[in-house]
């Protein structure tokens, strides 16, 4: 029977667990269904609400626990003063006391000896009510009893009880009417009440301002979001906040400069592929136009036609490594897994590529050990493109100059060089000079150098070589040895990450190439090899 019991009570209380469990769910899910800001201004109105009635309790029953002790302290006086005389004298009209001068006093007395007997105040309508408390005090006849109690009548009173010394199995009892005591708490927890719910309602319009206050950057941070999600316009928002969401919002910024700028550049390298496409396709429709008229009427001559077709070969050739161009500028991203190089190896990969089509020059090439991280074949790309550079204005017979020294590679050419007015833009995307624009190109070559000599966090620029030629430097945060490239380090050399250098090429151009015209230093003579 009891074992039943035992397991009904077990599995009664697990219920219990069971559903207060369920409620602190429903309780949490039903918080982080509200917004933030009425979740802050809830939770502060209930930590307040909470304060205030611990407070109040906390003040009630102290002061009702101080007005007691007090009341008994003076009725303990009182009792003592009664109980040597005159009660002591004459127990059994305890002192010859009346109703009257009770009445007077406030109190009420009587006594009660060790074997249970009562003596009151003749004629008195309401006696006290006494209990084992008081029978104790008259037969140890040390110490004093204190507690709430009630008359004959009903009414509530403080009893205290104390013995009578001299006749040495008594004890006096003294009461007073708790009505005094209980009216002063009943004020003050009416006032308690009243203050604290007021306290409660004005912490609830507070909490409510402050989380309003509180939270309208981030619900500016949010209308910015939508704004520009419904409009597409990437303008930076302006936010008064400070600390963490002044943090956020900065970054937020930064994310929409940076879509900005990626967003221009795109329309920009729309807008000019469009334009530089429109002239060899209206060339190659115009051919082909011409060559299926032909076919129809066989109005051209043989050489003619042969002209025509060499035209298109051509125009398709220079179609092609437009479209190449365009490819690789429109990687607007860092290399995707940099790696540890020697960039004397990515060098020499070019210089092969173009040896087969410079004929008739000469390489003057000195290569020093260098290392550094990135993509092997972006950067064979930018140093072909240099090179092509070169091949291209050098004259008949003349020498490119490449030299690989410390984290500079340099390469020169013989040929007219760069005029003053072409220097502010030769690194920018379809740019082509006077002179250039009776030559083949895409104008995109130097474009690329800059942006992936960007994306590797260097910078390149451009002067006059001592022969009189064209001179472009590159600069590569690298190292002499591959230890040094390799050991970790707080900051990549250069002083710039590659994660922050995905930026348009001109972002690759120093300070010091505004002024192009200053002559790039001259290649040093000694310790190079003519490779032709």
């Amino acid at each position: 029977m009891c074992s039943e019991r035992r397991h009904h009570d077990q599995v009664a209380a697990s219920e219990r667990s069971l559903g207060e469990c369920a409620v602190l769910r429903r309780l949490r899910a039903w918080l982080r269904a509200l917004p933030l800001q009425r979740r802050v201004a809830y939770l502060t109105t209930v930590a307040v609400a909470l304060a205030v009635a611990v407070t109040s309790v906390a003040g009630y029953v102290t002061l009702r626990i101080s007005l007691y002790r007090a009341l008994d302290a003076e009725m303990v006086q009182t009792a003592s003063s009664l109980a040597a005389v005159p009660v002591a004298q004459d127990i059994r009209t305890l002192g010859g006391l009346t109703e009257r001068a009770l009445r007077a006093g406030n109190v009420s007395v009587a006594a009660i000896r060790s074997d249970g007997e009562i003596f009151y105040v003749p004629d008195e309508r309401d006696h006290l009510v006494l209990g084992p408390k008081e029978l104790a005090v008259a037969r140890l006849q040390s110490g004093y009893s204190a507690r709430s109690g009630l008359t004959s009548g009903g009414e509530d009173y403080r009893i205290v009880a104390v013995p009578i010394t001299d006749l040495g199995n008594y004890a006096l009892v003294l009461g007073r009417p708790l009505r005094p005591t209980n009216d002063i708490l009943s004020s003050l927890w009416l006032v308690l009440i009243i203050f604290g719910v007021a306290g409660v309602i004005i912490a609830a319009v507070v909490g409510a301002y402050v989380a309003r206050s509180s939270l309208r950057p981030v619900r500016e941070l949010s209308a910015a979001v939508e704004y520009v999600t419904v409009t597409k316009e990437l303008r930076p928002i302006t936010i008064n906040a400070t600390g963490d969401i002044a943090v956020l919002a900065e970054s937020f910024n930064q994310m929409l400069q940076s879509l900005a700028s990626s967003r221009d550049r795109q329309a920009r390298l729309i807008a000019d592929a469009g334009h530089e496409l429109r002239t060899p396709l209206t060339s190659l429709r115009t051919n082909i136009e011409l060559l299926a008229a032909d076919a129809e009427s066989g109005m051209l001559k043989q050489q003619d036609r042969i002209d025509i077709l060499a035209d298109v070969k051509a125009q398709l050739v220079e179609f092609t490594d437009l479209i190449g161009d365009l490819v690789q500028l429109a990687r607007d991203e860092t290399a995707a897994s940099p790696e540890a190089l020697d960039f004397r190896n990515v060098v020499n990969a070019a210089l092969d590529r173009v040896r087969r089509r410079a004929h008739g020059l000469a390489f003057d090439v000195e290569l020093n050990p260098f290392y550094v991280a990135g993509d092997s074949d972006m950067l064979e790309r930018a140093v072909t493109n240099l090179l092509d550079n070169a091949v291209k204005w050098s004259p008949p017979g003349g020498i490119i100059r490449v030299q690989l020294e410390g984290d500079r590679l340099r390469v020169a050419d013989q040929g007219p060089g760069i005029s003053e007015a072409d220097m502010p833009f030769i690194f920018d995307r379809f740019y082509r000079g006077d002179s250039a624009r009776q030559t083949s190109g895409t104008g995109l070559g130097l474009s690329i150098v800059a942006q992936t000599v960007a994306q590797h966090g260097g910078w390149v620029k451009a002067g006059r070589s001592a022969q009189g030629g064209a001179e472009f430097t590159i600069q590569l945060p690298g190292a002499t040895s591959i230890e040094a490239l390799t050991k970790p380090t707080a900051q990549p050399p250069g002083g710039q990450s590659h994660s922050s250098n995905a930026a348009s090429p001109s972002a690759a151009v120093p300070p010091t190439s505004s002024a192009g015209s200053r002559p790039g230093s001259p290649l040093a003579e000694s310790g190079r090899k003519r490779q032709t």
